[in-house]
């Protein structure tokens, strides 16, 4: 039996199952970050809602009329970020992120980052599989200063990637 597989911006009604996939997936990430990085859930309606209101459009991928993951792209100055990828916890690693992740990529004309928590090395070779490369250590910091609003401690604890040429 095949799955019916489609991508759609996500909107309001969408809220409640996007969070429910966020919450359920970032468990992974539980044990991995530091623990006074962690916070329950790990993202409020109130933080989904600030994101999106931040100008974070979510794209969804439909597996058989259930939302199956959803991944966020926000345009910061002159780059694209990727922002909270995650898929439902029952259908990872059958292809969900890695078919986001090329929408994404195909509705971009500008140069895309990822940060991520430099412990969650499973997310880090995902992205490395999907057309990314970490950047230098030393280029960290001033990436995240840029073109993110994350506490210093998240800072210090994470990692971007940088999209490599298409």
């Amino acid at each position: 039996m095949t799955s019916t597989l489609s991508i759609r911006a996500c909107h309001s009604g969408d809220h409640d199952a996007m969070l429910a996939i966020i919450n359920s997936a970032a468990e992974a990430y539980r044990g991995a970050i530091p623990a006074d990085c962690w916070h329950e859930p790990y993202m409020s309606r109130a933080q989904l809602e600030r994101d999106i209101a931040a100008g974070v459009a979510f794209w969804g991928l439909e597996m058989d009329g259930r939302l199956a993951g959803i991944m966020g792209i926000q345009g910061v100055d002159d780059v694209d970020l990727i922002r909270h990828a995650y898929v439902s916890p029952d259908v990872q690693r059958g292809g969900v992120g890695a078919a986001l992740i090329a929408h994404l990529r195909s509705v971009s004309a500008r140069p895309i980052l990822v940060g991520t928590w430099a412990a969650a090395t499973w997310a880090i070779r995902f992205y490395e599989r999907n057309g990314f490369a970490l950047v230098p250590a030393a280029e960290t910091p001033v990436l995240l200063r840029r073109y993110w609003s994350v506490p210093e401690r998240q800072a210090e604890v994470s990692v971007v990637l940088a999209e490599r040429a298409r």
